[in-house]
């Protein structure tokens, strides 16, 4: 499994892909939350918190992360490699969870120079150094819950077609309707709005964003990366027989 991580990271920094994702998603979250007016810009607020982008970052990623994983498998069928791939002494659940971490790590190398927010609003705060690590440091937990949710959506679809275009719009369908349309449905159904919203992601990314890693919202991610993951293996051994 690791020559298929290590596979992937090498095929996305050896094209642009993988410096224009890190790129893409530092200059849009910059732009938003520290040169452009409006409700996510943090100067604006006055609070010294991060809450504008945790806010804002999943919109992000719901675009981005299809991006990345599109070409996974589409890319093996449409080249013909895939039946090469499957023939190499790793099981199918090694292959994707290669594939799968491939995708992750290199998303969360984009997150991980978002660090440098915390130092500035912590010097920005009133006193300094006045802001919830608490509350900082569980939304983090929960968008990397969530990138990991996102990606296996991600390498999911891309085993539905060689087109990494359709790859890449039913993923983002997948991920806007269970990050928001759940969300959505509850404002309509207001009985059981409750039950619905517990449903979809942002619910429990909302919850984690609190600062409390709560075991209900880390089990509902897990479960949503596991299901969409074994969707991938069934797809695959499908096509190998």
């Amino acid at each position: 499994m690791k020559s298929i991580v290590l596979r992937e990271i090498k095929s996305f920094f050896g094209s642009p892909i993988g410096y224009l994702v890190i790129a893409i998603f530092l200059i849009i979250n910059g732009l938003f939350l520290w040169v452009f007016e409006g409700e996510y810009n943090i100067l604006n607020t006055g609070f010294s918190d991060l809450t504008p982008f945790f806010t804002l970052a999943p919109w992000i990623l719901i675009f981005l992360i299809p991006a990345v994983t599109m070409r996974s498998f589409s890319d093996e069928k449409k080249q013909g490699t895939l039946e090469l791939l499957l023939t190499k002494p790793l099981s199918i659940w090694q292959i994707v969870n290669g594939k799968f971490l491939g995708a992750l790590l290199l998303i969360v190398m984009a997150i991980i120079p978002t660090f440098i927010y915390v130092a500035v609003i912590s010097s920005l705060g009133m006193p300094e150094g006045n802001i919830d690590m608490g509350s900082t440091i569980g939304s983090y937990f929960g968008l990397l819950f969530l990138i990991a949710a996102y990606s296996a959506i991600g390498i999911f679809t891309s085993t539905l077609s060689d087109n990494q275009i359709v790859a890449f719009i039913v993923a983002v369908f997948l991920c806007f309707f269970f990050y928001f349309g759940f969300e959505g449905l509850a404002s309509v159904i207001p009985n059981i709005s409750s039950i619905i919203a517990s449903l979809g992601m942002q619910d429990h990314f909302k919850s984690m964003s609190r600062g409390v890693l709560d075991t209900r919202d880390i089990l509902y991610f897990t479960s949503i990366t596991v299901v969409f993951l074994s969707f991938t293996v069934y797809n695959l051994k499908s096509f190998k027989s």
